[in-house]
């Protein structure tokens, strides 16, 4: 498996000085090529390919100087990322986007530059660890956590974000394959995710949204500060700064929530089942829409998606329609509007949290896709224990089928190195 490890570079203004002029080259170099190409095609009507590109790469360093500077595997991914460009481009084509040419990169675009199979290094020097690129210098690196002793480092790619902070990001191969997720699956959840709730899953846990309005309230005065700043001034460049670091703050906080999250549920659970939103779709949509894009529903579920992979955990996505709609005991649709937080079903009686309801939902369904169902001949070891407690629960009265929020957690609880609430289930599991 491929994993990716990112470290903060301290680099010197010497060195600062250093990767700009070799980052600045390498968008030359691509815009050389991007024009190089439109030409080809328009002389002869089609493509040249990537490698005969490449092989243009030695005469180029006869008339173009600066290219000599440069390690020679960095040049040619610089051609293999215009490459990989256009076969985005084509994607969108054959999906039927509208989309255009290729354009130019202007210096605010094009912000990294790769190492690819050889030319970098980890090193120590003067007692600290450094990364040592080809024809460029030994750049302090922060190693706050270790690289696996069986891991292989295939390539690092320099980036400067937009606060002028400079990372490294190490792609990595492990030499181990991940497990096979069991056959049949013990501990399984259904998680349905919101905007109050973030995510409310069917062992009765709802983790809170994560705040942050105060984040949200620095970054519109900078940026209210900002928009009084002539542009192109010293004032506006440092100005501008504050406002990209207002974004990194706000970035950083989610990703870490979502990160602490998912490795929560892949490691915790056998299998776990979520829907499978449209997110774009939704955030089309007139009303909302900040949220949505706030909650950052896609990136939960991507990230979830590759730790069940790593931790040999079933991940399940759903049809999330009628989900919420849907009883999780009979099967009946009833409406509900949105400020409606309770279901309560008019055929069978069934009460519950709304999204407690959707959750059980989502579970069925994700039991049902991997061939886990409610058959009575199924043994009650083969069965999941979280399917043994919807059925015992929804066989039940209406007044025992209430599904409490026993656990409610914070966001906030989760960020500070784990909910202790987790843990605390933690234990109990490893205990039984």
């Amino acid at each position: 498996m491929y994993y990716a490890y990112k470290y903060r570079l301290k680099p010197s203004d010497a060195h600062r000085e250093e990767l700009d002029r070799h980052r600045d080259i390498c968008r030359q170099l691509y815009n050389h090529t991007l024009y190089r190409l439109n030409k080809y095609q328009n002389e002869h009507g089609e493509l040249p390919s990537m490698t005969a590109l490449r092989s243009k790469l030695p005469d180029l360093k006869k008339w173009w100087d600066g290219l000599s500077d440069v390690y020679s595997k960095v040049l040619q991914t610089v051609v293999e990322r215009l490459f990989d460009n256009l076969k985005g481009l084509s994607a969108l084509k054959e999906n039927g986007y509208g989309v255009g040419q290729l354009n130019w990169k202007p210096p605010r675009e094009f912000r990294s530059f790769t190492y690819s199979q050889s030319g970098f290094k980890l090193d120590k020097k003067g007692g600290q660890t450094v990364l040592s690129l080809s024809k460029l210098a030994d750049i302090p690196i922060r190693l706050h956590r270790p690289i696996p002793d069986d891991a292989t480092l295939k390539q690092v790619t320099v980036k400067k974000e937009p606060t002028g902070e400079w990372f490294a990001t190490f792609g990595v191969q492990m030499d181990r394959e991940p497990p096979e997720p069991p056959e049949t699956p013990e501990k399984c959840v259904g998680i349905d995710v919101g905007i109050l709730k973030y995510a409310h899953d069917t062992d009765g846990t709802a983790v809170g949204s994560l705040d942050l309005s105060d984040e949200r309230e620095r970054l519109e005065r900078e940026q209210r500060k900002l928009s009084r700043k002539q542009h192109g001034s010293n004032n506006y460049e440092k100005q501008r700064r504050r406002v990209a670091e207002c974004h990194a703050d706000l970035r950083r906080k989610r990703r870490d929530f979502l990160h602490k999250l998912s490795a929560y549920y892949a490691r915790e659970y056998d299998l776990v089942a979520v829907e499978d939103l449209n997110v774009k779709g939704m955030m089309e949509s007139p009303s909302n829409s900040r949220n949505t894009a706030s909650a950052a529903w896609r990136t939960f579920l991507s990230l979830l998606e590759y730790k069940c992979k790593r931790e040999g955990t079933h991940f399940v996505a759903v049809n999330p329609r009628g989900t919420t709609k849907e009883c999780a005991s009979c099967g009946v649709s009833t409406e509900k509007p949105l400020w409606v937080r309770e279901h309560s079903c008019p055929s069978c009686g069934f009460e519950a949290d709304r999204d407690a309801n959707a959750a059980w939902n989502i579970l069925s369904r994700g039991l049902e896709k991997v061939g886990v169902g409610y058959s009575e001949s199924t043994s009650s070891e083969s069965r999941c224990d979280s399917d043994v407690r919807t059925r015992a629960a929804l066989s039940s009265t209406p007044v025992e089928t209430a599904l409490p929020v026993d656990t409610p957690v914070s966001a906030k609880r989760v960020v500070e190195a784990g909910s202790p609430t987790l843990k605390k289930r933690t234990a109990s599991a490893v205990s039984e």
